[in-house]
């Protein structure tokens, strides 16, 4: 029979969640839901000096708003909880396996201070790193019962072998063979009495049944001694994949200088929850065809985790844009209305249609935050150029543009109804009775009652828009500008 996929995410709740979080989180969702499985969460809060208030809310809402619903949790418990690492520690989990492993010689108490653990530094490839030497690994039971009967604060490491190599195997990067002196006796119990980031992972994963693990390749250097903890208790090493470093566009790792490296940064910034989530699994992850556009249930049919790519991955900007474009204009239009409002009204003031606005920008946008620069000329006819009015294509020049304005005022003063196919007709006719292009003639006037070299619509929508008396107004006034 078998094994049930289990995956999990294990956020620290310290701020705002990252994208490379969010795409850890979005893996282990997608692995586990390709194959009928279940997704877990962990709230790994042992690290208690980067704990930020609310952050653990923040994980509940990117979750909830982004569709990675789990199975289990703090507020799923199925038999495998508690789910937040302070309480199991509490409980006295850790300190019992860490115990079980200096029973069985693979870890041992250390009780060196900070000055003699200071001048234990060496160079590694230019950086100078500190590495244990095993000094209280030779304390006999009686030397190290009296230090603990002393009351003396120590941490338990983990003892590794000096000799030898450790072979570890990632479901990306394959076999990871390092030679055995190159792995520090790294901390397992902290001086705090809390486990280490490294040993509560192993133990948690261990006790939830944990099959697969995304991080991050930074880890692969530390993998090895998770195999030797592992083996250590005998317990079966679940499948690890290690996906690659997200960078900016200059190629240096996404941080949060760069504006856009959470989750609320890019909803902030008038980003649509299923454009990040689509655009996240591409970060790394290539589908079978050519298909860029995936709703969350197309990504849990497609995701084949062993297409995770091992070169860095470019956080492009303007792909994201492009993408987010392309979800808006799926939106129906009263979704898509709601969340455009607030920009639209902070652009316009005055009693106009909005929602006929909004239904001309609709398309036209790749954010929400675009919709102010797009429709301000609605409000306001701008400070433009008459160099506007010349248009090569159009053939338009300043002189037939002015001649063009001047013969149509008093035809537009004459008619009554404004609305845009009654006026797309007046004009056609007016085209066709002088012999001209559709351009050479609407040019001028959109130019005229708008401002502006680009619009979100033609001549006689935005004339429908701003009614009769503002579009004439707007036309005397590029007479004006063109005679002077």
């Amino acid at each position: 029979m078998a094994v049930k996929i289990r995956t999990r995410f294990a956020p620290s709740p310290t701020g705002r969640m990252h994208v490379g979080n969010l795409r850890t989180a979005l893996y282990e969702y997608l692995i586990a839901k390709h194959e009928g499985g279940d997704f877990i969460l962990r709230i790994e809060d042992t690290d208690q000096e980067r704990l930020v208030e609310g952050a653990v809310d923040i994980i509940y809402r990117t979750l909830e708003e982004t569709g990675l619903k789990h199975d289990e949790g703090p507020d799923k418990d199925k038999g495998f909880g508690p789910y937040v690492q302070s309480e199991r520690q509490a409980s006295g989990i850790y300190l019992k396996y860490a115990k079980e492993l200096i029973e069985k010689g693979e870890a041992y108490y250390c009780f060196c201070d900070k000055e003699r653990l200071a001048t234990l530094t060496r160079v590694v490839d230019g950086k100078e790193i500190s590495v244990y030497d095993k000094h209280c690994l030779h304390l006999s039971k009686e030397e190290v019962q009296a230090k603990l009967d002393a009351g003396l604060p120590y941490v338990i490491r983990q003892n590794n072998p000096t000799e030898g190599t450790t072979t570890f195997v990632d479901e990306i990067y394959g076999d990871i063979t390092v030679n055995n002196d190159e792995l520090d006796d790294m901390i397992l119990i902290k001086s705090d009495g809390y486990p280490t980031y490294n040993f509560a992972n192993v133990v948690d994963d261990h006790l939830m049944g944990i099959t697969h693990v995304v991080r991050g390749n930074e880890y692969l250097s530390s993998s090895p001694k998770y195999n030797r903890l592992y083996d250590a208790f005998g317990w079966e090493v679940p499948k690890y994949v290690h996906v690659p470093l997200i960078t900016d566009e200059e190629h240096h790792k996404l941080s949060k200088r760069s504006g856009h490296s959470s989750f609320e940064d890019l909803i902030e910034q008038g980003f649509l929850t299923e454009a990040v989530v689509n655009f996240v699994a591409l970060l790394g992850w290539s589908p079978a065809d050519n298909n860029e556009i995936f709703s969350l249930d197309e990504l849990v049919k497609e995701f084949d985790y062993h297409r995770i790519n091992k070169s860095p991955a470019v956080f492009d900007f303007n792909k994201l844009r492009w993408m987010n474009g392309e979800y808006i204009k799926k939106l129906d239009f009263d979704t898509f209305y709601e969340k455009a409002e607030p920009y639209l009204k902070q652009a316009i003031t005055k009693d106009l249609d909005l929602k006929k606005i909004a239904q001309m920008v609709q398309t036209r946008i790749e954010v929400f935050p675009d919709i102010p620069a797009l429709i301000d000329f609605f409000q306001e006819l701008p400070e433009y150029d008459t160099a506007m009015y010349e248009h090569k294509k159009m053939k338009t020049t300043k002189e037939s543009s002015l001649a063009t304005l001047k013969d149509l005022l008093p035809i537009l003063e004459q008619q009554d109804d404004y609305s845009n196919d009654a006026l797309y007709q007046r004009l056609t006719e007016y085209i066709s009775e002088k012999g001209l292009k559709n351009g050479f003639v609407l040019w001028p006037i959109r130019t005229a009652v708008s401002g502006k070299q680009m619009t979100p619509a033609g001549a006689t929508e935005i004339m429908e828009i701003l009614g009769k008396e503002e579009s004439l107004a707007r036309i005397r006034k590029g007479i004006e500008l063109l005679e002077n």
